[in-house]
């Protein structure tokens, strides 16, 4: 029975009230127009009922002679007033040629003129249908000439006028709207239900939200899609963006939509995702790599976020190196942890000798790697060796610096390169020994034909599936997420034009990256070129 409670408050129950107002005054207004109708229809049905009349007292012998003598006569009057009784009118008059009242259903009024102004058609041998008033109110006529001898055409010697109040043709008006009266209320039942049946249907099609709650959810929206860095689009199914964030506008030179996405990204209107999800999508605009990220929608047509492939890039450079430093400086607070641990430990054992030796020996270590790195003249890449140094030590691992290594101060401004380029390939040589010791070893050597860098490690190398798309973005045999280091080296090598290899060499696993000189590389590439 809940389905035929009207609802009393939110979006569902305005609906069903405006609905209903709405059908209440449409009813309104055809129960005007029907009674109208109707009430034209009992005028006229009276007119003719009081005009038959009418002609059968008009032939009536009694009736031609009295008008023909003009006399009043107490019995025609009775005799007539017994057949407006049974016509069921209101009066039947009969007049002389005069007007003068020769029968009248009251006895007072016989004598004096008939009333209404409207016997000069049947005085002219015409018959009528009139609504005028008369001495008993207005009424519904039918008015007839009485013919001299009865014979149509002759002189005209009198007139009959039956008629009808008015009373009577507004109460066959409401006996008839009374017959209505059960289709009516029948009507507004089933608008009732229905509107009750369409408020819920939208109600549920609009998610049971309130029009406050969806202007706000809109608002929210477009704040949102402002505040976004990355592009989104939403397409539907027929192919039209109908709605896209003020980045998106930007990219896809698109001011306002909807607007066809083949004519402003053809690469991903043919793409057609289908009802599933994908990511990381490299595609093209207007000669520009773009990542995208593709969300289905139910009923077709899809969402889609993107970002310029260079930005992806330039953060997860930025993130690389965060991630690094924090790496490192952990790795270097738990060495000098287990340090100062070892120390404290000689010392309250009174082993103050042994205590020095110890710490004599990691002066000389730390003296003998910076010694290494004395020719190696880029203050970051020497940070960076130091800490990897430390990372390697908490790992087990044997990371050393080749003897001989030497890199000069012009190099500073490729500093970043080579700082990503050598932190993800120590990075990847560490991994690569899976927690079991090993040696990585990193040889940095220049000549006039540019700068050369090797890292290797003396894991088991790289798998023979991955080889073939070694640096291609994403491949990887570490999982899902990963395979995007290699592939972002090789993008800044290749920009500087120079190159990065992968080679198996007596046993261990080496990566080669080769730069030329600056003076001969050419300005940098801006950071939208980078692995394109």
């Amino acid at each position: 029975m809940a389905f035929f409670r009207l609802p009393r408050s939110g979006l569902q129950g305005r609906l069903v009230r405006w609905h209903l107002l709405v059908l209440c005054g449409m009813t309104a207004v055809l129960l005007a127009v029907q009674t109208l109708h109707l009430y034209g229809e009992a005028r006229d049905r009276l007119g003719e009922r009081a005009m038959t009349a009418s002609r059968i007292v008009a032939t009536l012998p009694e009736v031609i002679r009295a008008a023909t003598l003009g006399t009043q006569n107490p019995a025609l009057n009775a005799e007539v007033n017994v057949m407006r009784a049974q016509a069921e009118a209101d009066f039947i008059v009969v007049g002389d040629r005069r007007g003068i009242r020769l029968a009248h259903p009251l006895d007072d009024r016989l004598g004096k003129p008939m009333e209404g102004g409207d016997n000069v058609d049947p005085l002219a041998g015409r018959e009528v249908i009139s609504v005028a008033r008369g001495s008993l109110g207005v009424s519904v006529r039918g008015k007839v000439p009485i013919w001299a001898g009865g014979q149509p055409g002759t002189q005209v010697v009198g007139v009959v006028s039956t008629g009808y109040l008015m009373p009577q043709a507004w109460h066959l008006v409401g006996a008839a709207l009374v017959s209505l009266l059960p289709w009516i209320l029948l009507a507004l039942a089933l608008g009732t239900l229905g509107a009750v049946w369409a408020a819920r249907r939208l109600r549920a099609e609009i998610l049971n939200l309130e029009p406050e709650e969806i202007a706000a959810l809109a608002r929210q929206q477009r704040a949102v899609l402002a505040a976004l860095r990355e592009g989104v689009i939403a397409v539907d199914a027929a192919g039209m963006v109908t709605l896209a964030s003020a980045r998106a506008a930007d990219t896809l030179l698109a001011p306002s939509t909807p607007v066809p996405l083949a004519r402003v990204w053809p690469e991903l209107a043919d793409l057609r995702p289908g009802a599933h999800r994908q990511q990381n999508l490299e595609l093209q605009l207007r000669g520009q790599p773009f990542l995208v990220n593709v969300e289905p929608l139910d009923g077709g047509g899809f969402v889609a976020g993107f970002r310029n492939r260079a930005e992806v890039l330039a953060l997860a450079d930025e993130l690389t190196h965060a991630r690094g430093f924090v790496d490192v400086l952990r790795a270097q607070t738990h060495e000098y942890q287990n340090r100062l641990h070892v120390l404290s430990g000689l010392l309250q054992l009174g082993r103050h000798d042994e205590a020095l030796r110890v710490l004599n020996a990691e002066i000389r270590a730390d003296a003998d790697f910076r010694q290494l790195l004395r020719d190696v003249q880029v203050p970051r890449l020497v940070a960076l060796l130091a800490g990897k140094r430390e990372r390697a030590q908490e790992l087990g691992i044997d990371f050393q610096v080749a003897l001989g290594s030497t890199l000069s101060p012009v190099w500073e401004r490729h500093a970043d390169t080579l700082v990503t380029a050598v932190g993800n390939l120590t990075e990847n040589a560490f991994e690569a020994l899976a927690g079991q010791p090993g040696v990585v070893t990193v040889l940095i050597g220049e000549d006039p034909d540019g700068v050369q860098v090797e890292v290797e490690d003396s894991g088991p190398g790289v798998a023979a599936a991955v080889q073939g798309q070694l640096f291609t973005r994403g491949a990887s045999s570490k999982g899902e997420g990963r395979g995007y280091g290699l592939a972002g080296v090789q993008g800044r090598v290749h920009a500087l034009g120079g190159q990065l290899r992968y080679v198996r060499r007596g046993g261990l696993t080496v990566f080669q990256v080769s730069l030329p000189p600056p003076s001969s590389a050419g300005p940098l590439a801006p950071l939208s070129e980078v692995n394109s």
